[in-house]
């Protein structure tokens, strides 16, 4: 069939339009949009497509499925390495395109939209039976579907993907986002046939009917439906910040860092580093499930100082934890070595004294005495947060209602419980050196006691090292520093004060992980 607007054959067009030195490119336009769904780069799509082995471009009997299709740039450059790949097997231009379109590439779109645009960037035409369509399909959608779904509600939630029933249950007309590749028991019976290959870039989020701008997150869900469809490999980009767990990602998380069937990932701290001008806390990161891997991973990670790589589990024999950073997992191995007691033996649970974060301002609440803002003779300091979230100190009776613990009589240091965002080297606010006869709320936590004012002293030396804060960073993921964020931290002799160049020594670190420590880790005034 000839073009009416030119002498080449429709699959040279089309071959011209599948060639990558194309600019511009719609798809990277879309992709640097500011927009609720993240669209992919083309460079990130693929550099997915990179992970997969290279004998695949060849094999004219591979399947490929983008669960989750929104430009279909997933599709488009696949077909685009099919087209070479495949040049020696189907050597006639028009039949290769027909056979890579209507047997080897497969999309499921997330909106009918979606479909729409994605067919447009495969095809060539929004309607895969049109006589513009670089294929022939006898349908309108060909490979790439869009079938509407509905959430299925249980107690005000969708059973398969958490959607609020307040937010979903709308009229026909308006998208219900309820997504076909996770709305369903049975994923294989969509197209019914084996896929050799699932990639893509799944939806991240869905409100939850909570306050504010309150999202459950339900990309794991793609992940989990592709793993059902147990496909020789699976390559997906997602928000990286599952590694902390919360919000229903807790078994997710698990899962994933146990999984010995990932043997390739990419984690970016910075999430522009591969959706420019959109942050995405956390960052992102993009893998490679091989069903026939049983192993090691290599590890990338991409931060402000470039990028390390590591071959290693996700997760060490007995931790529980992922750690991000390739030089911290050295830097924890070389301390670990020394078989020193850790930090958070003597650190304080949330309560230490049993009173909440707003006791101070909120006194009547929890039905507890007046509190004095000068000193008791006989009584104890208090340090907490008053309306305004300032620190304030009060004062109060001997016989005052809080639990007691050992530091009460002793010395020891009071550290904020919440502080930063997760990243490595969250500077803490000021600690408070206290004395004998104080306490804090809830806001803080309390590392001691100590017998005297120099082993705090020097202990408070420590904690003010760059060396202290990276292994706090291990397990510091979330704004929160509870006692369990000082499990990898060694406990020293606070019979002297401590300096990073003493600690650098000691733990015999390399000049690469000291440099680490010192660009990550901003000084504590």
């Amino acid at each position: 069939m000839n073009s009416p607007n030119s002498n080449h054959s429709e699959g040279q067009i089309a071959l011209d339009l599948f060639k990558s030195n194309h600019k511009p490119d719609i798809l990277q336009c879309l992709a640097n949009l500011s927009n609720d769904e993240v669209f992919t780069p083309p460079e990130i799509a693929n550099k997915m497509l990179d992970l997969l082995p290279e004998e695949i471009w060849s094999n004219p009997n591979i399947k490929f499925l983008d669960p989750a299709c929104k430009t279909g740039v997933f599709l488009r450059e696949i077909t685009k390495r099919l087209i070479k790949g495949l040049e020696d097997k189907i050597p006639n231009l028009q039949e290769r395109i027909d056979h890579i379109t209507q047997k080897m590439i497969y999309g499921i779109a997330i909106t009918e939209l979606t479909g729409l645009l994605s067919r447009r960037t495969v095809y060539c035409s929004k309607n895969a039976d049109s006589k513009y369509s670089i294929s022939q399909f006898n349908t309108n959608q060909g490979n790439i579907i869009f079938t509407p779904q509905k959430h299925t509600w249980e107690n005000g939630k969708c059973k398969f993907c958490g959607a609020s029933q307040t937010e979903y249950d709308r009229d026909d007309t308006l998208e219900q986002h309820a997504y076909q590749f996770i709305h369903t028991l049975k994923p294989e019976e969509i197209f019914n046939m084996k896929f050799d290959v699932i990639i893509g870039n799944p939806p991240y989020q869905m409100s939850d009917g909570g306050a504010q701008a309150s999202a459950k997150p339900i990309y794991q869900l793609f992940v989990q439906q592709a793993k059902k469809l147990n496909p020789n490999y699976l390559t997906m980009i997602i928000p990286a910040r599952f590694f902390t767990g919360g919000k229903g990602l807790d078994e997710f998380r698990d899962n994933m860092i146990h999984d010995k069937h990932i043997s390739v990932l990419h984690d970016f701290a910075s999430s522009d580093e591969c959706f420019q001008g959109v942050d995405i806390k956390g960052g992102v990161c993009y893998f490679l499930w091989e069903k026939e891997h049983n192993g090691m991973c290599n590890v990338f990670r991409h931060n402000v100082n470039g990028v390390s790589n590591s071959k290693r589990y996700l997760v060490d024999k007995g931790d529980d934890i992922y750690i991000r950073e390739n030089m911290l997992v050295s830097i924890k191995n070389k301390v670990q070595e020394f078989g020193e007691k850790t930090l958070d033996l003597i650190v304080s649970p949330r309560k230490p004294y049993n009173l909440a974060g707003d006791a101070i301002k909120s006194r009547v609440k929890y039905k507890l005495p007046p509190m004095s803002d000068i000193p008791i003779k006989g009584g104890y300091k208090l340090l907490g947060l008053d309306t305004k979230l300032k620190r304030v100190y009060k004062y109060l009776e001997k016989d005052y209602p809080f639990e007691r613990n050992e530091g009460l009589n002793k010395y020891k240091i009071f550290i904020a419980e919440s502080y930063g965002c997760g990243e490595i080297g969250d500077v803490p606010s000021r600690p408070i050196l206290a004395t004998p006869r104080e306490l804090c709320t809830e806001t803080f936590i309390q590392i001691g006691p100590f017998d005297t004012k120099l082993e705090r002293d020097n202990c408070y030396s420590y904690i003010k090292t760059k060396f202290f804060r990276a292994l706090v960073g291990i397990r510091k993921q979330t704004q929160h520093a509870t006692r369990t964020v000082y499990q990898f931290v060694p406990i020293q002799d606070f019979s002297k004060p401590w300096t990073d160049e003493e600690l650098y020594k000691k733990y015999k670190l390399t000049k690469e992980e000291i440099d680490f420590i010192e660009s990550m880790i901003r000084p504590m005034e």
